[in-house]
Order: structure tokens, then sequence, then C-alpha cells
């Protein structure tokens, strides 16, 4: 037998401690929040996507009643690929509210938005950093990759 262990590293800050730029991102994904159409789940996502042109784009959920809805990550990330393709994503921002809060701890993308994210991680040759936001902490990955290390890479 063998045993393989994967270890993901996460920085963990406060909301005040991020510099100006992790700031303005993480602040784009909480107004992201305030588009998102979410009567189903009551659910708001938000995501802000810098990419390496230094555009800025936002993206939240969109749901509809036969649950076939668009996640904010993805949201964005379509966005971003439709307008401005073959620019890189450099960094990520998620966050989500509930019941008019938002939400205590960060929240992490669903998986069907991981393997999405990992795709445009690949596609680039390099790692997208991945700010998760809470209501004051923020966790920071280095890739897309950490987040999912079991994922389908070949395409």
């Amino acid at each position: 037998m063998t045993e393989k262990n994967f270890v993901t590293k996460i920085q963990i800050y406060s909301y005040t401690e991020l510099n100006d730029d992790d700031k303005k991102l993480v602040d784009m994904a909480r107004e992201a929040t305030h588009s998102s159409y979410a009567p189903y789940s009551h659910f708001h996502v938000g995501a802000a996507l810098l990419l390496e042109n230094g555009v800025m784009i936002k993206g939240a959920n969109q749901e509809n009643a036969a649950f076939a809805g668009t996640c904010g990550e993805r949201s964005a990330c379509y966005n971003a690929g439709a307008n401005y393709p073959g620019v890189p994503i450099v960094k990520i921002a998620i966050t989500a509210f509930q019941h008019d809060n938002f939400v205590e701890h960060p929240t992490a993308p669903c998986g069907v938005c991981r393997q999405a994210l990992l795709e445009f991680e690949t596609q680039a040759g390099k790692p997208i950093e991945v700010l998760l936001a809470g209501r004051d902490k923020v966790y920071r990955l280095d890739s897309i990759k950490s987040l999912l290390p079991l994922a389908f890479t070949e395409f």
C-alpha cells in the first residue's frame, strides 16, 4: 500500500490586514453579492476577478426555478472569457451573504466552480490566487489547485 497526503496552506487575515489592492477586490466581491438573484437558496455569492491586464470583473450567482443556475465564480470567469479572451486571471475574491448579513466564515467555491476555475488556471499556465472572505476573516490560498488536489487536469 502507498499513502499520499495532500496539504493545503491557508493564510488567515483579518480584513484590515489586507493590502489596499486585496481590500478593493474583496469589496468588489461584496458589492457583487447585491447583483445576485437567489430567491430559492437565499445564499448570495459574489466574486471579483483581477485580470493580468489590470481589469477587475464582478460576477454573482443567478438562480432559476429549474435549479440550473450559475454560481458567482463562474459568472465572473465566463464574463472575463467572453470580454477579455486569452487574458489570464491573476486573483479571485469570493464572498457570500445570507439573511442580510455577510457570512461569518469564508465560503469556498462549489466543486463545479473549482473545476472551472482550475481550467482557467491551467490555460494560463500560472496560479490564480484565491481570497475567500467572510465577515472579517479572509483566507488566502496560492492557487485554485490547492482547492481541488484530485482534479481532472487533462483536457
